[in-house]
């Protein structure tokens, strides 16, 4: 991914929702200006939701999604429906598609009790009526900026020298970093700052020549940067930023506790935002069970889900730790967060769970002013 492209989680999602046939695909292909979705007059020609990254002006970057008939009907129909629910809990902007002729109905009604209404704009997307009014509106409705924080920004002046401690092993995609580490340099260059990205392994040299405001490491070597890492310098890691820039870390930090009452046959959710072909040495499915069933002296039973894969019911797990959701918009990580609080089970993260029990949380979250009581609490 270009260091100048915007990412998926960074993006307004604007979906489009109704019955089948009301028009859903050719509102689409209008806003978007493109034959994006195909249409026909057979109903539920849309199986699956569809996604285009475009910039909408004057909002900007967005992911624009058509969604299934909300009304399909049969065993598969009941899959798609559910398909279409779990678009809900990333979009940003809802847009109810009616059938002018047909009015709103049961189904309408429906989708209306599970989001907010918008407010109403009349368009045609045979004639282009209303087109770009709907997009002013569409903009105007997405305008206000989904990632409750910065990733790195505000922690900054000019002129920073910032420590990037970046492990390159098995596990590291050939080739690239991930998204995190992109997003957390761009917007360490954004704000007149220098980035010094080094391996784990010439840390403690460059820290020689080098002297840091502040080192983000992976969390994989939080614990081995944290002893090299002089006191008087800021140390957090990418996923510690990840959870308060999409607004989780005060929840991730309460609820990283629970490892310490967990028992020999709990059940502890491990979910990841993204798909991947999970390597030998995987984070989610390998290191994080192994460093927990280490610190908690017991035996968990660990279940795993990724991608746009997330239960609705959670009850039964006695904690569930996420990834730093890099690939998921605020929205979707407030839901998952929300959801999962609200069932009174504890959410944390990868990051905040291996600061935690390495003895460093405490240090990874002094960082930011505004969790000074957070930390008070901590032990």
């Amino acid at each position: 991914m270009s260091l100048n492209s915007t990412p998926s989680g960074e993006r307004v999602h604007i979906a489009f929702f109704g019955r089948r046939n009301a028009g859903k695909s050719s509102l689409v292909n209008a806003v978007t200006g493109q034959q994006l979705a195909v249409v026909s007059p057979v109903s539920g020609t849309t199986t699956d939701p569809v996604f285009k990254a475009m910039e909408l002006l004057p909002l900007g970057p967005v992911m624009i999604i058509d969604t299934p008939g909300y009304d399909d009907v049969g065993e598969l129909g009941e899959k798609r429906v559910e398909k279409t629910k779990q678009i809900l809990r990333k979009t940003d902007v809802a847009v109810i598609v009616t059938d002018a002729k047909e009015g709103i109905g049961p189904t309408e009604r429906e989708l209306i009790a599970l989001f907010e209404e918008r407010g109403d704009v009349s368009v045609s997307s045979g004639r282009g009526d209303g087109i770009n009014a709907l997009k002013e509106r569409l903009a105007a409705f997405g305008g206000k900026d989904s990632e409750p924080f910065p990733i790195i920004s505000d922690l900054l002046v000019p002129g920073d020298i910032a420590i990037l401690v970046i492990p390159i092993d098995k596990a590291a995609p050939k080739g690239r970093l991930i998204l995190p580490q992109q997003q957390t340099i761009r917007e360490i260059l954004d704000s007149g700052c220098s980035a010094v990205c080094v391996r784990d392994s010439e840390f403690a040299e460059t820290l020689k020549t080098v002297t840091p405001s502040i080192v983000i490491t992976d969390s994989q070597v939080f614990e081995k940067v944290d002893a090299i890492t002089p006191p008087s310098v800021r140390m957090t890691s990418f996923s510690v930023l990840m959870a308060r820039h999409k607004g989780i870390l005060g929840t991730a930090a309460r609820g990283v506790l629970a490892l310490d009452s967990l028992k020999s046959g709990d059940r502890v959710l491990i979910s990841e935002g993204c798909t991947h072909h999970r390597q030998c040495d995987d984070i989610g499915s390998v290191k994080l069970p192994k460093m927990i069933r280490k610190y908690t002296g017991v035996e968990p039973e660990f279940e795993f889900t990724s991608g746009g894969e997330y239960p609705d019911r959670v009850t039964d797990y006695s904690l569930v730790v996420h990834c730093g959701g890099c690939m998921l918009n605020g929205r979707e990580m407030a839901w998952r967060m929300k959801n999962t609080d609200g069932q009174n089970v504890p959410f944390t993260n990868y990051g905040v769970a291996i600061a935690y029990m390495n003895g460093i949380l405490k240090r990874a979250l002094s960082v930011f002013p505004d969790f000074k009581k957070t930390v008070d609490l901590m032990r």
